[in-house]
């Protein structure tokens, strides 16, 4: 079973240490994950093999799917288990269309995107709403005045349709600028900070990760298995992928993440530490996450029962010095994503 931990140290909530990504779930050929997007009767095993181990903890976003995500994920929740059993995250910021209000971080957008979210999810409130990017950094749309962010989702709070707030993908500078915007005005502060952060992808260790560290913000990264590279999904390059995902149109997105040149050479490693063990490389990659006492739950994907349940005993994996060494070793800076907008 996984283990219940706080969601940092500015909240009283707890989460297990594993988070499931739910970007995979919802109505296949809808949205740019279509092509490999579960429907609701594959996912709901999924579901039930995630509390039955522990795994309580489920991250959506409006975007996924165009809004089909939460419709499923909130259907499989509300059906399968009691509110209180497990803890429920949505975003906002991403366009939901081509209108010129919807999307970004707005007063506008947010309360039309958190009453929209709330239909589809059939819920009465959100435990966790994470602004899927800074409110000068969602692509394509205005800058929006921070304080007209920060005060609309702590109003979100004050009325009970959110209880915590968490953001994703900024600068460090960014995010402690908000942060004491908030609390200068008396308004909520963000407990967490879903950050983009793997063995092939470790820039947030420069600024992010010590200053969560020090403030007590709880950070939760995506893509542990970088889009699959982790996992072995593209046996050594790009060209060969094998999976779904990893052979459709996600791969575009993939190649603009990851760029460095030692990618699939860290990935080696990663796969022969993992046949050291007896294990399998995605399970090594979570481990080393987890073996840092700054991560609280890394946001993990999987579209397999089977998946889940090695995931799960990743948990359990005391990495040694020598093996963290070994599978660091290789890593060298790479141009950090955000400065070229594509994180």
């Amino acid at each position: 079973m996984l283990p219940a931990v706080p969601l940092g140290k500015k909240c009283g909530m707890r989460v297990s240490n594993l988070c499931l990504g739910t970007m995979n779930f919802g109505e296949p050929g809808r949205g740019y994950q279509g092509d490999w997007t579960l429907p609701e009767d594959q996912a709901r095993p999924i579901f039930k093999t995630a509390l039955e181990n522990g795994l309580f903890f489920f991250d959506c976003a409006n975007v996924y799917g165009l809004g089909s995500c939460e419709r499923v994920v909130g259907k499989i929740l509300g059906s399968m288990f009691q509110r209180d059993e497990y803890v429920l995250a949505t975003k906002v910021a991403i366009p939901m269309g081509q209108g010129a209000n919807q999307g970004g971080l707005s007063r506008k957008h947010i309360f039309e995107s958190v009453d929209a979210s709330l239909a589809r999810l059939g819920h009465d409130y959100i435990d966790h709403l994470v602004i899927h990017r800074h409110p000068h950094g969602v692509r394509g749309q205005i800058s929006v005045p921070i304080e007209e962010t920060l005060e609309a989702l702590h109003d979100l709070v004050k009325a009970g349709k959110v209880l915590y707030l968490g953001a994703s993908s900024m600068f460090a500078w960014q995010f402690a600028e908000l942060q004491l915007t908030a609390k200068s005005n008396g308004w909520t502060e963000f407990v967490s900070m879903q950050n983009h952060y793997n063995l092939i992808y470790r820039e947030e260790e420069r600024e992010m990760n010590p200053y969560c560290a020090s403030t007590g913000v709880a950070l939760t990264p995506w893509s542990p298995l970088a889009r699959g590279i982790l996992a072995g999904s593209y046996r050594g390059g790009f060209s060969g992928g094998s999976t779904n995902r990893s052979s459709g149109r996600d791969r575009v997105r993939t190649e603009s993440l990851y760029r460095g040149e030692a990618d699939f050479k860290i990935a080696d490693r990663v796969a022969k530490t993992a046949e050291k063990y007896g294990l399998k490389p995605a399970q090594i990659a979570v481990a080393w996450l987890l073996n840092k006492p700054e991560i609280t739950s890394p946001i993990v994907g999987v579209s397999r029962v089977s998946q889940l349940e090695e995931l799960v005993k990743a948990s359990n994996i005391d990495l040694s010095d020598e093996d963290i060494a070994y599978l660091e070793e290789l890593y060298r800076p790479v141009e950090n994503l955000l400065s070229i907008g594509t994180s």
